[in-house]
C-alpha cells in the first residue's frame, strides 16, 4: 500500500499536554508524520531526539514534525519530560490512524509473531498530499534524509 500522490488521511488525536492535534489544521505547513512503536525504547528515543535536534531546520522549511504511537498521552508526557523532547507526540490509542496509514503490521521477534507499528514516516505537502513515504525505517541517518526531502519539496 502506497499513499504517495494521494491525500493524506486526516485525523484528530489527543497529543502531549492533553490538547488535540488535527492534521488538516496544520496547513499550510508541510508535515513530517512519523509513526514509531513505543515511547522510551532505544530506537524510538533516538528517532525522537533526532527530530528534536533538527526542529529548527524543519521549521525553517515551514514543516511541522508530528510523531504518533499507540501509547497514551500520559506516557508521551513522561517520554517528553525524560528526554527533553520538542516534537508533537499524538496518541493513537485505538489504532485507527495507524490502520489508515497502513503501518499496523505483523512483526516477528524471536520467532513470535505479533501486531505492531512498523516504523514509518510520511512527508505531507502544504496541500495535504503525501509527497513521500518511508516504510521499514532504520533510525540512523533517517532524520537527515527526511530533512533533505523537505528541502526539496
Amino acid at each position: 500500500m502506497t499513499l504517495e500522490g494521494k491525500p493524506a488521511p486526516d485525523f484528530t488525536l489527543l497529543r502531549d499536554g492533553g490538547e488535540t492535534v488535527t492534521l488538516s489544521g496544520l496547513r499550510p505547513a508541510k508535515v513530517v508524520l512519523y509513526f514509531y512503536p513505543k515511547d522510551d525504547t532505544s530506537g524510538c528515543t533516538l528517532e525522537a531526539q533526532g527530530f528534536t535536534e533538527a526542529k529548527r531546520a524543519f521549521e525553517a522549511e515551514e514543516a511541522v514534525v508530528l510523531g504518533i504511537s499507540r501509547d497514551t498521552v500520559a506516557k508521551h508526557d513522561k517520554f517528553i519530560d525524560k528526554y527533553g523532547l520538542d516534537v508533537i507526540l499524538a496518541a493513537d490509542t485505538e489504532g485507527e490512524v495507524c490502520e489508515a496509514y497502513g503501518v499496523w503490521v505483523e512483526k516477528s521477534m524471536y520467532g513470535r509473531k505479533y501486531m505492531g507499528i512498523g516504523r514509518s514516516t510520511f512527508l505531507i505537502g502544504a496541500d495535504g498530499t503525501v509527497l513521500r513515504e518511508w516504510r521499514g525505517v532504520k533510525v540512523p541517518g533517517h532524520v537527515d534524509e527526511v530533512l533533505d526531502a523537505v528541502k526539496a519539496a
